[in-house]
């Protein structure tokens, strides 16, 4: 892929991306505003964050690595790779919907596991309103993995653009539930809100991500890919065993943020029980880091998506050279771009969300600010490392991958322990960004 060609697929994803951005920023403000930083949004949050989970780590991460590549070698056969791209689809929903059944009926436990603060007595109203978000939102991964599906057949198509503007859809819902949800219930608390509520956001918050999917299929349809429901593994042994090694990635990845839940909760809870009402949990971590993903996501993921078939093609070919240097020049672009995101957020961190929530108190605004300078350290290299990931899938590498988030969350959750044993519980969630 020649520069002006990469630049010119990154700046359409990157418009949408921005747009994106901009759009569900505004919904997480409209939902801080609903629902604020403290106990009621973390309820809401570790529920809602629970597909959002499996999208990112399990679906997400391990299609978005198996899936180009191998279909990109599938165009190559007879049937132009329709059969391949029927076969996953239909397997992978599958998993997915047994996955929700599971989900809804081990809700309980899975706050548990995510949460167990809440099981902490006193604290039975936030656990029951965990769960009953937790049972609303689960679908999500159906919808979720249908998108992240739909999406690499569209980019291995070579169309990009439709996978970063499909979740406007999703953010414009989100947006009217919670600012209908907000008029007809200005005041809302964990003592207060009643099932009929929960259910609303809960759903509501679900039927954007089911739109959001939707809008693929007739993009899909365009793209010249035929996909039928067609139950069976046959020519899908390579794509699994490349899975094996993705998935164990995944684990080690979702334990590490299991153990950032588990901590931000448990300093929202000891806080609560110091007669702290500043939101000092998982809400403040959340909103934080959803900030300073922003020009990570729209110039790193907008960099490799476009970048990711192209290198899997020189790969093929055995042009290691070619993506040496398309990795590289990768890399520069995103230095360039996300080194002054990442001094600008660990300097004006505080005034930087005092203004973008100036819906809530501005003590809790600050403290998301706090959290967004200590992840601000961070920013470069996580950027830089997403570019040589998708390096390795592209040589169907992921063994290394997995090393590499071994030694990551090792030190990460070791000082995320660390920081709970030694910090003040307000304080500790500011140190998991540190971690």
């Amino acid at each position: 892929m020649k520069e002006h060609e990469l630049f010119r697929a990154s700046s359409v994803m990157a418009v949408g991306t921005i747009i994106s951005r901009i759009t569900g920023f505004i919904g997480g403000v409209v939902m801080i505003a609903t629902l604020g930083t403290a106990l009621l949004a973390d309820a809401f949050n570790v529920a809602n964050t629970m597909p959002n989970i499996l999208y990112n780590l399990l679906v997400g991460g391990a299609l978005t690595a198996i899936f180009v590549p191998q279909l990109v070698r599938a165009f190559d056969d007879a049937d132009g790779g329709h059969l391949f791209a029927s076969r996953l689809v239909t397997t992978i929903s599958g998993i997915l919907l047994i996955l929700v059944a599971v989900g809804v009926i081990f809700a309980p436990q899975l706050v548990y596991i995510y949460a167990p603060s809440f099981s902490t007595p006193g604290f039975e109203t936030e656990r029951e309103i965990a769960i009953a978000f937790t049972r609303y939102c689960l679908p999500q991964i159906f919808f979720l993995g249908l998108f992240t599906m739909l999406g690499q057949v569209a980019n291995a198509r070579g169309s990009f653009a439709p996978l970063m503007w499909a979740p406007i859809a999703n953010n414009l819902v989100v947006i009217a539930v919670f600012s209908a949800f907000l008029l007809t219930w200005p005041t809302v608390s964990v003592d207060s809100i009643t099932s009929t509520q929960i259910q609303i956001l809960g759903w509501g918050t679900t039927a954007g991500i089911v739109i959001q999917a939707l809008i693929l299929i007739p993009v899909v349809k365009r793209s010249g890919i035929k996909i039928r429901p067609k139950w069976g593994v046959a020519g899908l042994g390579k794509s699994f065993s490349l899975a094996g090694w993705t998935l164990v990635y995944v684990l080690i990845s979702q334990l590490g943020y299991l153990i950032t839940v588990n901590v931000a909760t448990t300093a929202a809870v000891e806080s609560a029980k110091a007669g702290i009402t500043t939101g000092v949990g998982f809400t403040p971590f959340k909103n934080a880091y959803l900030i300073m993903l922003l020009p990570y996501s729209i110039v790193t993921i907008s960099i490799v998506t476009a970048l990711l078939p192209h290198i899997s093609k020189l790969a093929i070919n055995k042009k290691i050279d070619d993506v040496k240097g398309q990795l590289l020049r990768a890399i520069k672009t995103v230095g360039v771009l996300t080194i002054p995101s990442s001094v600008a957020f660990l300097l004006f961190g505080p005034l930087i969300t005092e203004v973008l929530f100036f819906s809530i108190d501005k003590n809790d605004s600050i403290y998301v600010g706090y959290v967004l300078s200590a992840l601000s350290l961070g920013l470069v290299a996580f950027s830089i490392n997403l570019v040589l990931i998708r390096g390795f899938n592209a040589f169907e590498d992921t063994r290394t991958q997995v090393r590499s988030i071994l030694i990551i969350n090792i030190i990460s959750v070791a000082l995320s322990y660390l920081f709970l044993a030694v910090l003040p519980s307000k304080w500790v969630t500011v140190g998991l960004g540190i971690a």
